[in-house]
């Protein structure tokens, strides 16, 4: 932990369509626990996947942050500008001897045979992890490769969740690190970027809290520290969806059609459990009001009457 220094956050979006309700939560979260303490606000591009991103949506959501008060103090470059980066990280876990070539298509890794866990993701069995040379030859085809995990517990204290452990041969197996078209996954793409911007602190929605455990074991072979976790409820339409940028749930842009920013962050504060009524409210008067004890773990339904009254 990063004992004695304020808190450097960031917020990293995806730039390939406008934000909605549940992205704006999420940076909200992330703005008010870093500024709530006179810590260090960073923005990063997560544009791995460059079909469906962009500079200009980029932009967009650049002007999105400024509008709703939720600024930062630098912006590290994107993704798709950091493959040397990332290659150089790639070699350190060859040179560990912790990487091998995976041959197993799609199909394979889903079938009916293959280990899962009780939310029906699989866990990956090993299959290539001794192939002899001889095997591989004989795949005509490039492929994915993976770092073989420890038969360890990693554990940690979610400021949100609570107490969170997993075991990675277990709830994952041998993991991923650059696919078959060569291009570096999210698992080692983020560990690099927050360990080199030296973020102490990460906050990010329910569904990437699984993601911590490959990335603290990251972190240790890469020697960064483990930042603190935060991962805050999921922000659920009011049938229960999760809200989508390809749905267009809760689009910002419509949302700026009828609201203002402080009706937005009031919104969301009250839903959060940082203020006792829905006002309109400041990102920097709301910073004020913070505290992560506030914060429930359990998914927001958002109210619908609420949400019909503007839109």
């Amino acid at each position: 932990m990063y004992y004695g220094k304020p808190p450097v956050g960031r917020f990293a979006p995806t730039p390939s369509g406008r934000m909605h309700l549940g992205n704006v939560f999420a940076a909200m979260m992330a703005w008010l626990s870093v500024r709530s303490r006179g810590g260090f606000m960073v923005l990063r591009m997560e544009d791995l996947d460059t079909q469906r991103t962009s500079e200009e949506y980029a932009e967009v959501l650049r002007k999105d942050l400024q509008w709703l008060g939720l600024d930062w103090d630098f912006e590290t470059p994107p993704q798709s500008q950091r493959t040397e980066d990332y290659e150089e990280y790639f070699e350190k876990l060859r040179d560990m001897d912790l990487l091998y070539p995976c041959y197993c298509t799609r199909s394979q890794l889903h079938s009916v045979n293959a280990p899962h866990l009780s939310d029906g993701t699989y866990v990956y069995p090993g299959t290539c992890r001794n192939l002899t040379e001889e095997e591989k030859a004989a795949y005509q085809r490039e492929p994915a490769w993976r770092v073989k995990v420890p038969d360890k517990l990693w554990k940690f204290t979610d400021l949100v969740q609570g107490q969170y452990a997993e075991n990675l041969i277990k709830h994952c197996g041998d993991f991923v690190v650059r696919r078959a078209d060569g291009v570096f996954v999210y698992q080692l793409a983020v560990t690099v970027d927050d360990g080199e911007a030296e973020v102490s602190e990460v906050v990010r929605g329910m569904d990437l809290l699984s993601s911590a455990p490959r990335q603290m074991y990251l972190q240790q072979l890469f020697g960064f520290k483990h930042p603190q976790y935060a991962h805050v409820p999921m922000l659920l339409a009011p049938d229960g969806r999760r809200l989508s940028k390809r749905d267009k749930d809760l689009d910002l842009g419509e949302l700026q059609k009828h609201l203002r920013p402080e009706d937005i962050l009031g919104s969301l504060a009250f839903s959060a459990g940082l203020l006792e009524k829905a006002q309109p409210i400041s990102a920097r008067e709301l910073a004020g009001e913070f505290q992560w004890e506030k914060v429930s773990p359990e998914d927001i339904y958002l109210d619908a009457n609420m949400l019909a009254k503007y839109l």
